[in-house]
């Protein structure tokens, strides 16, 4: 495995291997791997002959307050992990390489980024936008064939499937499952700043989504009996969402039943970590 610092050299390492006709995978990922991310490394490491994963801590998506700079970093940690995966190149440019002097452009992807994390009142939909440029900015760099990206972060993954959808990028994006703790816990980089005592109180996110699980499974089709039901283990885990929402796992408009394939998603607080977690109901994910 290389680790590769800029483009240029990224693109000339890639140069052969497309010119041969060999399937590219990448796996974007802000680093400090869990093995949310060594699933998706595994998936494009069975599909593809070449793989890349990027490492790359984007500030473009970190709104004003956030963690940038407490984000949790182990380049040394992640390469040994990825060449341990088989790896091809890791990609961990600085970030006057992917924002050189001078740049000033931004994607919006519209009609999902105002809702869940992307309301105004949360991290808004800037946020998106900061997703948006960064992966489109990977996607022109390496090219792939195709793309992975997890389930655990539900509305990222609809954005980026209507960014490739919109500007007609030729890659397939793959998402995969959620990754969990024997306890449930959804995998997470950030769950490094909890507490004991917090993550004990973190589980109840998954608790919550397991009794809505439960409700759906017995027949509920309510929002509002269905939310109630994920609200009380909440309330009984002493977490207090910044939302607790049912919406459409197509496009997230809002809805009134479980109808299909719906996704229950949900943020919340715990200590200094900021969690957010989901399942699709009615449906498969």
């Amino acid at each position: 495995m290389r680790t590769v610092r800029t483009v240029a050299e990224l693109r000339a390492l890639l140069a052969p291997g497309r010119r041969a006709g060999r399937k590219i995978g990448l796996v974007p990922t802000m680093g400090c791997f869990h093995e949310g991310h060594l699933s998706l490394v595994r998936r494009a490491r069975r599909d593809c002959e070449l793989v890349v994963v990027s490492l790359f801590v984007n500030p473009a998506q970190f709104g004003p307050g956030e963690d940038l700079e407490a984000y949790p970093r182990d380049e040394a940690g992640d390469a040994a992990q990825a060449e341990a995966e088989g790896v091809d190149l890791l990609f961990a440019p600085a970030v006057e390489e992917v924002y050189p002097d001078g740049f000033d452009t931004t994607i919006a992807v519209g009609g999902l980024t105002g809702v869940l994390d992307g309301d105004p009142a949360r991290r808004g939909p800037e946020h998106f936008a900061g997703v948006a440029t960064v992966v489109a900015k990977l996607f022109n760099i390496v090219q792939p064939a195709r793309a992975y990206f997890g389930q655990k972060d539900a509305q990222q993954a609809l954005v980026i499937r209507k960014l490739v959808r919109d500007l007609d990028i030729p890659v397939r994006i793959e998402i995969g499952p959620t990754v969990r703790d024997a306890d449930g816990l959804a995998l997470s980089s950030r769950n490094s700043y909890l507490s004991a005592e917090e993550r004990g109180r973190a589980l109840g996110l998954h608790r919550a989504l397991r009794a809505a699980q439960e409700r759906v499974a017995l027949g509920e089709r309510d929002a509002a009996a269905v939310l109630a039901a994920a609200r009380a283990e909440l309330d009984e885990s002493g977490l207090d969402p910044e939302y607790l929402e049912l919406r459409s796992a197509e496009d997230l408009s809002p809805v009134e039943r479980v109808n299909g394939s719906t996704l229950l998603a949900v943020a919340a607080r715990v200590g200094g970590a900021r969690l957010i977690d989901n399942v699709i109901l009615g449906g498969d994910q």
